[in-house]
């Protein structure tokens, strides 16, 4: 395992669902702290600011740091939790997964449960079971076991998906690339800037509660308060079956995406253009994608003040918002070589021509 998988591993396997951040936020000030100048916003967002020249832009680079998951919302008498979703859950991809909650003593397995099928009648069957009709268990009997373990109402309850190098070792299966993915390529973008002559100053930015209203988005944005910004995320690979062609292009090992358009953002055109010649010029595959259903924190940072240029660019991505998901090595590598030639264009007089 190479360093880059040590990062992703490290970063993915960290509980980190909406609201509970802050072992992701530990890892990325423990990666970033040689290197630059650290501090967050009181939201718990994480900004590392890489300085450049004083007449330079502030170009922001903004992962969130959050992933889907739940948060305990009762426990029965008999020792069930209930929980309610933090972030965009599908009912199916739920049920008989293994999930951790984090107690006040601890991490507790448990797993997502319903009624049995065997006493389900036709009907019932046929459905889909909802999330409100699903409990976690984690083999109590009673409420005061489940009180022993240290459980509580408002405990969050992270998804059990160790990161995995497949059979296919380009293919990489785990938790959270939604979007710890993101908060890596800043990270990295700014260790093999760190080095090199800058023409602005940069910063790397975990933003917190993304999955459920871009919240980090707006803060950070005001602390950092950027001339340009770049959302790193992942896209929805449109590779796997039942997805026709003219609902998504985008395929696993076909490149980095931008997207052209999502539910709360059209990008900068000229910075949109920069970015398609830039991979032009390094040849770099590039898929433009555009995303109906769905928005990123770019939906916030292009908002802030009077408005700040802004485009969203992307690892392809299979799976998100489940248990696992699967990402390329070479997607994310190519993503980060446009992203470094990208911010080396970005001067003062290019940024202010945006």
């Amino acid at each position: 395992m190479d360093e880059r998988e040590k990062l992703l591993q490290a970063l993915t396997e960290a509980p980190g669902v909406s609201g509970y951040e802050a072992e992701v936020r530990q890892i990325m000030h423990r990666y970033m702290q040689d290197i630059a100048e650290i501090t967050q916003d009181q939201l718990g967002s994480f900004v590392a600011k890489l300085p450049g020249p004083e007449d330079g832009p502030r170009v922001m680079l903004a992962g969130h740091m959050d992933e889907v998951g739940f948060m305990v919302r009762q426990i029965s008498e008999e020792g069930f939790l209930r929980f309610l979703p933090l972030g965009g859950w599908w009912d199916l991809v739920i049920l008989g997964q293994r999930m951790t909650i984090l107690s006040k003593n601890g991490p507790v397995v448990g797993i997502a449960g319903a009624k049995p099928p065997h006493m389900l009648s036709k009907e019932e069957r046929d459905k889909i079971v909802e999330k409100k009709d699903m409990y976690i268990d984690v083999g109590a009997t009673s409420s005061e076991e489940v009180e022993q373990l240290g459980i509580r109402v408002g405990d969050p309850i992270v998804p059990v998906s160790p990161f995995t190098v497949m059979g296919i070792p380009q293919s990489y299966l785990g938790k959270a690339f939604d979007n710890r993915v993101g908060c890596a390529l800043a990270m990295e973008t700014l260790r093999e800037m760190a080095n090199r002559e800058r023409v602005n100053s940069l910063y790397a930015v975990g933003t917190v509660q993304e999955e459920v209203g871009l919240r980090g988005a707006k803060t950070s944005a005001h602390l950092v308060n950027p001339d340009v910004a770049i959302i790193l995320e992942v896209d929805i690979a449109g590779d796997v079956p039942g997805i026709k062609k003219e609902e998504s292009s985008v395929k696993l090992g076909g490149g980095p995406s931008m997207l052209v358009y999502d539910a709360r953002m059209i990008p900068n055109l000229h910075l949109r253009d920069l970015v398609i010649e830039t991979a032009e010029e390094a040849d770099i595959p590039l898929q433009l994608s555009v995303m109906m259903g769905g928005a990123t924190d770019g939906g916030m940072i292009h908002l802030h003040n009077s408005g700040v240029p802004s485009v969203v660019l992307a690892v392809p991505t299979r799976h998100i918002h489940s248990h696992s998901s699967i990402i390329r090595r070479e997607d994310y590598d190519n993503t980060l070589k446009l992203l470094l030639a990208l911010v080396q264009k970005l001067d003062r007089e290019t940024v202010a021509g945006l």
